[in-house]
């Protein structure tokens, strides 16, 4: 059996975005090996829009661990590194999502893999399309830079 493919969406917009990204990253060692980074963005905030901008990252992964061993792990690394509950969209240390496992289409409780919204938001997309603009979504079909054509990317910078 080989290691799962994964890519990770990293999001921060209170404190040090930049070293929580950084820790994050970090964090995430041995069980999931990164095998590639994005450059980092600054978006806009996205669903509530009364928040801090937020750093975006998106890092390429592999790892042995099933998706929801994967989820579990991250959502522990996310509290560990100061992520308390807030409202939805709201501002937060330190945000990581999953975004791709491999070609898998999986629908679950508490897990949907690709990630429900992927197509839909550019501060993923942009960085992701840095690591893999040829990759195809499993389920939609199109190319991450198909996606990203069709998305707004106003309020995305490039990070220094």
């Amino acid at each position: 059996m080989k290691a799962a493919c994964v890519y990770l969406s990293l999001g921060s917009n209170l404190g040090d975005r930049l070293g929580n990204l950084n820790a994050a990253q970090l964090a995430l060692y041995p069980e999931i090996q990164v095998t590639q980074a994005s450059s980092i963005y600054e978006t806009e905030p996205w669903g509530l829009k009364e928040q801090p901008a937020f750093l975006n990252q998106v890092l390429r992964a592999e790892t042995w661990l099933a998706p929801q061993a994967l989820l579990s792990d991250l959502k522990h690394i996310e509290v560990k590194l100061g992520r308390v509950p807030s409202v939805r969209y709201g501002p937060r240390l330190i945000d990581i999502d999953i975004l791709l496992y491999d070609d898998l289409i999986l629908e679950l409780a508490g897990l949907s893999i690709p990630h429900p919204q992927l197509h839909r938001r550019a501060f993923v997309l942009v960085p992701l399309a840095d690591l893999a603009s040829g990759l195809r979504h499993p389920y939609l079909g199109k190319t991450v830079a198909e996606l990203l054509a069709a998305v707004d990317c106003s309020g995305i910078q490039p990070y220094q």
